[in-house]
């Protein structure tokens, strides 16, 4: 086991963190849509698939908003598990995982809006509506915390990944 391997969750854990952290994402979006422009959860759903089947989507039903979630949990296990392997090289990313995993997130936000959704069958998004974006930065930094978080092994028993804790070694 390389000494790195000892600071990196194990599988069960980025799984159990993809849980935790595609649902606080989906909670967000669907809350902040349906509370402000009144726009059911099944339709948030149906929008991640869009990236799949372009505006086809939206008339899927309950099928394409079944491939929108099974999307998303995916998407969110790599971005966990992207971080656990890059964690396990540079070091920065197991001392600091609140403020590695803050940029983390932005970089995410950045990589989805700008690389991923261009590429998509969901085209570029749209940026006309300033809360969703500046709301929507503040998820992904939260949601890349989560990421560092899960990606980490615990630093102590029963540390759920979210207490401080002590500082890890340097490597």
């Amino acid at each position: 086991m390389h000494h790195a391997d000892s600071y990196v969750s194990n599988w069960p854990r980025v799984g159990l963190g993809t849980l935790v952290a595609g649902m606080a994402d989906l909670v967000f979006a669907v809350g902040f849509w349906w509370l402000s422009h009144d726009v059911p959860p099944m339709r948030i759903l149906q929008s991640i698939a869009a990236g799949w089947y372009g505006e086809a989507s939206f008339a899927g039903g309950v099928q394409t908003a079944g491939v929108g979630a099974l999307s998303h949990f995916a998407i969110i296990f790599l971005f966990i598990a992207a971080y656990r392997q890059m964690a396990m090289q540079v070091a920065v990313l197991r001392r600091r995982p609140v403020a590695m995993g803050m940029a983390y997130g932005l970089f995410l936000y950045l990589l989805m809006n700008f690389v991923v959704l261009p590429l998509s069958a969901a085209g570029m998004a749209s940026f006309r509506h300033v809360g969703w974006v500046a709301a929507s930065i503040a998820m992904h930094a939260i949601i890349g915390v989560l990421c560092a978080r899960y990606a980490l092994a615990p630093r102590a028993p029963g540390d759920a990944g979210l207490a401080p804790g002590p500082a890890r070694p340097p490597m």
